[in-house]
């Protein structure tokens, strides 16, 4: 094709591009305008235009791509991220919904290469398995109605109600770099010497709880897990403390970690409970299903990694101390199970924090413990317990500056057999931690 006639192809296509682009804004807003009671005719009707031909499909499935491209990266900057809107599809629509959302993030994800992502954004787009399949943009629809047996008009609708949802999300506290705004760095801010053993051999004690059946085995594989972490803050805080200008002081940073239904609030105990052990803070957005943890890089790892854990071991007991009835026959199932995860959040709270301070006392007099568990003894670092007290003093800070007006909320405990046996079972698991549950907070 002649130079002329290429450029002019070209324009044509763009033209009718952006005029189907405009179908699907259109289609949309009348959506997000409708009246309550007529947005299921509002959905239908826009569905109907974008599904009519067939001819039109592609130009369809370009223009989707096109606008949720822009769509997605406007979310970005208003601080969500992959994981957060995963989390909401997965809790408000359907597996279609959701297959297509991550279909539509790993097209958004095309722009930017990996070294323009952090080290959480890139894990969160592996968690997804968020990944281009399609061999071109005007066959993503077709193939992606093929994949799951939809028609044109069906799966229209339900690009449309995930759009929806997407255009109501309001601003929200960011937790990191947005995608190619800075160059990223993708290890912990103050590596620390054989960290990657020390992570390794975190996860293996973890799993090994999660798996055995004997609570006493689950107990110590946990608690010396819970060393290693303290021990890994501890290193990092005195790193710190021996670098000179902005690299000593250090950043602290925040990651959000699902916490849904059912029992959301005694899981955001939990959470906080971990958190708290491991100096860090929490903040719950119930609306959202996430609680946002500030702390450093490290520490965040840890919360994770432990939280984790123990929500699997929480729930294996839970779920081990069976169902309940009142006399007269009626389930109490859910109020026992309720304050059986606040008693254990709160037990665990108490181990925690015994745990941590026992080790930060360790630490000061100078017994520093390995990745392998074996201890060893060396000279008291003076700087120790001033740094940890500054890299809790910024957290703060960090709290205060992203969540400036923070609410409590009360756990209710109403089955006072699940309290026991929820205390129970938070010591077999045997743990340490201290806190209060912040923000929505807790």
């Amino acid at each position: 094709m002649p130079a002329t006639r290429l450029r002019h192809h070209c324009r044509v296509t763009e033209n009718a591009d952006s005029a189907t682009v405009r179908q699907w804004e259109e289609a949309l807003g009348a959506v997000l305008g409708a009246a309550a009671k007529r947005v299921d005719r509002a959905m239908d009707d826009g569905a109907s235009v974008l599904a009519a031909s067939a001819e039109h499909w592609p130009a369809v499935s370009r223009a989707l791509l096109a606008l949720t491209d822009r769509t997605l990266a406007g979310l970005w900057e208003r601080g969500w991220r992959p994981a957060d809107l995963a989390r909401l599809v997965r809790r408000d629509l359907t597996p279609v919904h959701q297959a297509l959302l991550v279909d539509l993030v790993a097209a958004q994800g095309r722009r930017h290469a990996p070294a323009a992502l952090d080290r959480r954004w890139l894990e969160q787009l592996r968690e997804l398995a968020a990944e281009v399949w399609w061999p071109a943009d005007q066959e993503y629809l077709a193939g992606f109605a093929e994949r799951h047996r939809l028609d044109r008009f069906a799966l229209a609708t339900a690009a449309l109600e995930l759009l929806a949802l997407l255009a109501r999300l309001p601003v929200i506290a960011p937790v990191g770099p947005v995608p190619g705004a800075a160059p990223v760095q993708h290890r912990a801010q103050l590596p620390v010497p054989g960290e990657p053993r020390m992570l390794s051999r975190i996860r293996a004690l973890l799993a090994k709880a999660e798996s055995t059946e004997f609570p006493q085995e689950a107990e110590a594989l946990t608690g010396k897990a819970q060393q290693l972490m303290a021990q890994h803050s501890i290193d990092e805080a005195l790193l710190a403390a021996g670098q000179a200008g902005p690299a000593g002081a250090g950043v602290p940073g925040a990651v959000r970690i699902g916490v849904e239904n059912p029992y959301e609030g005694p899981k955001a105990m939990l959470l906080d409970a971990v958190a708290a052990a491991n100096r860090c803070r929490v903040v719950w957005a119930k609306e959202f299903s996430f609680c946002t943890v500030i702390g450093f890089d490290s520490d965040l790892d840890a919360v994770e990694l432990l939280y984790t854990s123990l929500l699997v071991q929480a729930t294996a007991a839970m779920q081990q101390a069976g169902s309940r009835q009142h006399l007269d026959g009626a389930s109490r199932t859910r109020a026992f199970r309720q304050s059986f995860l606040v008693s254990y959040a709160a037990r665990i709270r108490e181990r925690l924090t015994e745990a941590t301070e026992q080790t930060t006392r360790e630490a000061a007099a100078g017994r520093h413990l390995r990745p392998d568990g074996t201890a060893e003894q060396l000279v008291p670092d003076a700087r120790l317990l001033p740094a940890l007290a500054a890299r809790e003093e910024a957290v703060d800070t960090t709290t205060d500056r992203m969540f400036p007006k923070l609410t409590s909320q009360r756990v209710r405990v109403s089955d006072g057999e699940g309290w026991a046996a929820g205390r129970a079972a938070a010591d077999r698991a045997a743990l340490h931690g201290r806190a209060r549950v912040e923000g929505r907070r807790k």
